[in-house]
């Protein structure tokens, strides 16, 4: 038995979702609030003085606090259904539904947020792991609820979620050093597409 992880924005995808669904979601007003507010770390991170993985939990309290979850997760589907279809790359979406054919256990494993990967999974019959925005009430707290999944989370959530032993081969994809951790767990690692 097989076990496939991908990576989601810039390996499935041609481009970073993550801002993308920041952009298509927030209300005008946040987006003002956002870019008066989030420029500083924004350019902090161009800089390369702030990585993403530390700017991603900030932009992410900005973006959703204290907004409905009904709303959101509307927002969440739509973008799923809509808009992540137009920016996948097709050779890797052909790879996941190779190993899909050939029976493997296949999980997406991204620091982007579960409002539009859970509906995006769930439509391609995949398991998630990934960073998951909190809920108190009805409504976003903003937090994440277990931490920015990257780097070495990756590893540590997928070990924790499956019993690595139990699988004849694990594969990985991934293209950045985020996904390093990640590479590590595979008996076949593909960073950018070319193997390791």
């Amino acid at each position: 038995m097989k076990l496939v992880l991908f990576d989601f924005d810039g390996t499935l995808t041609h481009q970073d979702m993550f801002t993308k669904f920041i952009l298509y979601s927030a209300t005008p007003l946040r987006l003002l609030l956002g870019i008066v507010f989030m420029s500083p770390l924004y350019l902090l991170y161009k800089l390369g003085v702030i990585p993403a993985r530390k700017l991603r939990p900030f932009v992410s309290f900005f973006a959703f606090v204290g907004r409905s979850e009904q709303k959101v997760t509307a927002i969440g589907e739509a973008y799923a259904r809509y808009v992540i279809p137009s920016c996948l790359r097709v050779d890797m979406l052909q790879t996941l539904k190779q190993h899909q054919a050939d029976g493997a256990t296949i999980v997406l494993v991204s620091a982007s947020l579960d409002l539009y990967l859970k509906p995006w999974c769930q439509m391609m019959g995949i398991s998630l792991i990934c960073s998951e925005m909190a809920i108190d009430g009805n409504r976003y707290s903003g937090y994440y609820s277990t931490g920015d999944c990257s780097c070495e989370a990756k590893a540590y959530k997928v070990s924790q979620e499956f019993d690595l032993s139990r699988y004849s081969q694990i594969y990985a994809y991934g293209d950045t050093k985020e996904d390093l951790a990640m590479l590590a767990l595979a008996d076949k690692a593909f960073m950018g597409g070319i193997a390791q």
